[in-house]
C-alpha cells in the first residue's frame, strides 16, 4: 500500500469502531430530515469529523469534500467521504451501511476504501495495484484477498446477475431507470452494496438510482481495479452526480447502457 492508501484504511478503521458505537443504540441517537427529505444522524456527522481530523493530522494541505460538511480547501489533492452510505439503513438497524473514503487527485480517484463495518469486512484499491478485500477488525484488516469480477468478454444480459440499489421498493419512482434491464435479467436481493458484489464476482450487473460524487468515488474505483467498468448513464466515467452502472466487463457494460433510462430525456438526480 501507499502512505495515501494506508492511511485511508486507518482512517476508515477508525471510523469504523466509531460508527459501530452509534449502531449498537441505533434507536436512541439523534436524527433529523435534511432540506432533501433524506435522514441524517448524529453518527453522519461524527463520524465525518473523525475522519477530517485523521486527515488534516496527516495531510493538512489537501482538501477534503464530506457529505455533511461540503468542501474545506482548494487543491488538487481532495479526500471524498461517505461517513455513513445508507444513512437510512443504518437507522433502521439494518447492517448494509458502509463507509466511504476516497482520495482524487487531478480529478481521477487513485485510492479508495469502502467498510460495512456492522459486517466485518473492508474494502479497499488503489489505481494501478488491483483491489482488495479483508475481514474487518477493531486494530484493521486481516485475511485480505485480491477480488476480481468473473467478467466474460460476452454482452449477453440473460444469463447476468443483477441488483439495484436503493431497493427498489424503496424509490419505485425511480424503477423506470432499470426496467427494461431488469426485464433481460432478474433483480436479485444483496447482503452488501451490489457494487462490491460485482466487484468481488458475486454480481454481473448493479446500478444505483441515485448518488453523489462521495456515493460513487470509492466503489468506482474497487469495481474498476478489480477488472469491471463504472460509469454514468451517458458513459461518464467519473463519479458525479445521478444514477450509475456497474459491470464485470466491458462488453456488458456497454450492453447494458443501451437499456437503461429510457423512456425519460434527462436522468434523474439525486436526493
Amino acid at each position: 500500500m501507499s502512505s495515501d492508501l494506508d492511511l485511508a484504511v486507518d482512517a476508515v478503521v477508525n471510523a469504523a469502531g466509531l460508527a459501530m458505537g452509534y449502531f449498537t443504540r441505533v434507536t436512541r441517537i439523534r436524527r433529523e430530515r435534511k432540506q432533501d427529505g433524506s435522514i441524517v444522524t448524529e453518527a453522519d456527522h461524527a463520524v465525518e469529523a473523525a475522519i477530517r481530523q485523521t486527515l488534516a493530522a496527516a495531510r493538512p494541505q489537501d482538501a477534503v469534500l464530506g457529505e455533511e460538511e461540503g468542501q474545506r480547501g482548494d487543491s488538487d489533492r481532495r479526500w471524498i467521504i461517505d461517513p455513513i452510505d445508507g444513512t437510512a439503513m443504518f437507522a433502521e438497524g439494518d447492517d448494509r451501511w458502509l463507509v466511504l473514503l476516497a482520495l482524487e487527485v487531478d480529478s481521477q480517484v487513485v485510492a479508495s476504501v469502502a467498510a460495512a463495518p456492522a459486517q466485518r469486512r473492508i474494502w479497499w484499491a488503489e489505481r494501478g495495484s488491483g483491489g482488495f478485500v479483508a475481514d474487518l477488525t477493531s486494530t484493521g484488516p486481516i485475511h485480505q484477498r485480491r477480488i476480481a469480477t468473473h467478467g466474460q468478454a460476452t454482452s449477453n444480459l440473460a444469463t447476468s446477475r443483477f441488483a439495484v440499489v436503493p431497493d427498489p421498493a424503496a424509490l419505485p419512482q425511480d424503477n423506470w431507470l432499470f426496467a427494461d434491464l431488469a426485464a433481460l435479467t432478474t433483480p436479485l436481493p444483496w447482503t452488501t452494496h451490489p457494487a462490491l458484489l460485482v466487484a468481488t464476482g458475486e454480481l454481473d450487473l448493479a446500478m444505483q438510482t441515485r448518488g453523489q460524487v462521495w456515493d460513487f468515488a470509492a466503489t468506482s474505483l474497487i469495481v474498476t481495479e478489480a477488472g469491471g467498468q463504472f460509469s454514468g448513464l451517458t458513459g461518464q466515467s467519473h463519479p458525479h452526480t445521478g444514477p450509475a452502472l456497474y459491470s464485470a466487463s466491458h462488453p456488458l457494460h456497454q450492453a447494458a447502457l443501451q437499456h437503461v433510462g429510457k423512456g425519460h430525456s434527462d436522468i434523474h438526480p439525486a436526493l
